[in-house]
């Protein structure tokens, strides 16, 4: 009896650290650069030009509406290709020699599901690591997995889910899923 309880407890203590020590790898896929989507609000500024540099938000078309030019596509683009984008637009018989720049001004929210103490929808916060959007949402529910988490991005128009370290970087439109642990 003593010595099945012993090969028991061998076999739960090496299936824990063997579940404890998994590391995560990321898709590098998983690691494009940042490109903009609805929610996202810019900071246009077109130099020379102070009626067209304004803030504009990314619309539900993922769209900004500026002077001139009217509606630009700007979801899946980075900053510098919308900026280029909108001096060419410019460029064709409205602006001479138009230079651009744009810079997000505010990011669009970050989502968080799972074992943490208030799932939901939060504002991006530069910096954040899963582990900072955990604490944002009220912090670990007693059950959660602490070691790593899932995250789900849109990748060239796809959702990619990856599991990470909680160290990980987040960006503005993933989605955090803290799991349950089993011991």
């Amino acid at each position: 009896m003593f010595v099945r309880s012993l090969a028991l407890c061998a076999a739960l203590l090496t299936l824990a650290a063997c579940a404890s020590t998994r590391a995560p790898s990321v898709d590098p896929a998983f690691e494009t650069p940042y490109v903009l989507d609805s929610g996202d609000k810019l900071r246009v500024v077109v130099f020379g030009q102070e009626g067209l540099s304004n803030s504009y938000a990314v619309d539900g078309a993922g769209k900004i509406a500026m002077p001139l030019i009217g509606a630009v596509d700007a979801r899946g683009r980075t900053t510098e290709e919308l900026g280029r984008t909108i001096a060419t637009r410019l460029r064709s018989g409205y602006v001479r020699e138009p230079h651009v720049a744009v810079e997000v001004e505010t990011h669009r929210p970050f989502f968080i599901l799972g074992e943490v103490t208030a799932a939901g929808q939060y504002a991006f916060v530069n910096g954040m690591t899963v582990e900072t959007a955990a604490a944002i949402a009220g912090g670990y529910s007693p059950r959660a997995l602490k070691t790593h988490a899932t995250v789900g991005r849109l990748v060239d128009g796809q959702m990619v889910h990856a599991t990470v370290p909680i160290s990980y970087p987040l960006r503005p439109g993933d989605t955090v899923t803290i799991e349950e642990r089993w011991f």
